[in-house]
């Protein structure tokens, strides 16, 4: 039970990779779970024979993360693949994102939860197109910490000049992006060299391995534990011999710190009260932060819905019915311009109308067009859109929980868009 325990409490690293096809993403997230013996026994028999049936030497690890038929039969990852694994020091979510350039969305998709990015360049092809547009997409999603890991050094000799070639000509396209914390890592996907275990052929390179930095990477500073953002979920009334007065509001902190006892404003109404008491499964705590889904009882009985927001009085969040946003489109169908659609932010659902498109950026140079201002599938632009409620949102800069949208198509309620707010 207490193992169990501790495997619960242990902190939770979401990581995501991207790359052009063919650089090697499946089979380094299989070297990863392969090396750190996060592979169960019926799994290695699948991979032995599927490998064998294709006439492969030895083990194919990409088959691993490739779990679609259809990617299996082209040997290409088309959809975000998950996998959890562990090590005695954290737990890992791995958001596997497809190559094309047509599937941009799903690399959005799989990005904007991570803490971390690590994107994989293929050593002989150096930053290439594909390379800008991931990194890009990671800076627009305000990723904290991008590793670039140099692939396949094992067909270049193992070349210290071409990992340095590499890390400068990158270096010098992110310094125009938003990218707080960068680190570079030469590796052998297929051969292992500083995936889990440190390389011998590269003695040059002082830095750490792979799952080493996955494993200490600082991220307890990701959140925002400045601003306090209480969403509310659900209200719970049990009405029970038990609790028959029991009122509380449930939810995930999405910033700060509440502490018992706090005074807290609650939005759209303004009303002040206290927290009462932080309820969770397991009884009652301190204190609630960033991520933890926790359910408050307060001092008086108000009127409080799903959608409200519990905040602190002097450090409220943006209140507007006009908003401007950086958009992913996700549909087919384009963006109409004066089109009306619903909008989820936090737990609040509103409609919209879309006001202005302001540009459209090309991905590839980062430039902004001005005049192409037809936003279709995988294309990034900035919007103005009115909804017919006011939201409680901060720039999703500051806060990526509250300064996050979506888009729904309300005739198919189809996520047509995912939105960063400016």
């Amino acid at each position: 039970m207490n193992k169990a325990k501790g495997y619960l409490d242990m902190e939770l690293l979401r990581f995501t990779t991207a790359g052009s096809v063919d650089d090697g993403k499946s089979t380094l997230i299989g070297r990863l779970l392969y090396d750190s013996k996060a592979i169960f026994e019926d799994q290695m028999d699948i991979l032995e024979e599927t490998s064998k049936q294709r006439g492969e030497e030895g083990i194919n690890l990409a088959l691993l993360t490739d779990g679609l038929r259809s990617e299996r039969e082209q040997g290409i990852t088309i959809d975000v693949a998950y996998r959890y694994f562990a090590t005695p020091k954290r737990k890992f979510i791995i958001a596997d994102t497809p190559g094309h350039i047509q599937y941009t969305r799903n690399m959005v998709t799989g990005a904007s939860t991570a803490n971390l990015a690590i994107l994989l360049v293929d050593a002989r092809h150096g930053i290439i197109e594909q390379t800008k547009r991931h990194a890009f997409i990671a800076s627009l999603l305000q990723i904290p910490h991008i590793a670039v890991c140099i692939n396949k050094m094992d067909l270049v000799d193992y070349n210290e000049d071409t990992f340095e070639n590499i890390k400068s000509a990158f270096r010098d396209f992110s310094s125009k992006l938003e990218i707080k914390d960068i680190h570079f890592i030469p590796i052998s996907a297929l051969n292992g060299d500083n995936v889990v275990d440190r390389s011998k052929n590269m003695d040059w390179y002082e830095g750490v391995t792979l799952m080493h930095l996955l494993e200490n990477i600082h991220i307890g500073s990701d959140h925002n534990h400045v601003d306090c953002r209480f969403p509310v979920q659900y209200v719970i009334r049990p009405q029970s011999k038990e609790f028959p007065d029991y009122r509380g509001y449930s939810g995930r902190v999405e910033g700060g710190v509440f502490k018992k006892g706090d005074n807290i404003t609650v939005l759209p109404s303004g009303f002040k009260t206290k927290i009462k008491s932080i309820d969770t499964f397991d009884g009652n705590i301190e204190e609630a932060y960033s991520p933890m889904s926790v359910c408050m009882t307060l001092e008086d009985n108000l009127d409080i819905s799903r959608g409200d927001m519990l905040v602190r009085e002097n450090n409220q969040p943006k209140i507007s019915k006009e908003i401007d946003i950086m958009i992913c489109w996700m549909n087919e169908k384009k963006l109409i311009l004066r089109g009306k659609y619903s909008i989820r932010h936090t737990t609040q659902t509103a409609r919209c109308i879309i006001n202005e498109i302001k540009y459209k950026i090309d991905i590839n140079s980062l430039h902004r067009n001005e005049e192409d201002k037809e936003i279709g599938l995988n294309d990034i632009g900035r919007i103005l859109i009115k909804t017919t409620s006011p939201l409680f949102f901060d720039s999703y800069r500051r806060n990526r929980n509250t300064g996050s949208i979506i888009l729904v198509d309300e005739a198919t309620n189809e996520t047509v868009a995912a939105g960063m707010i400016i």
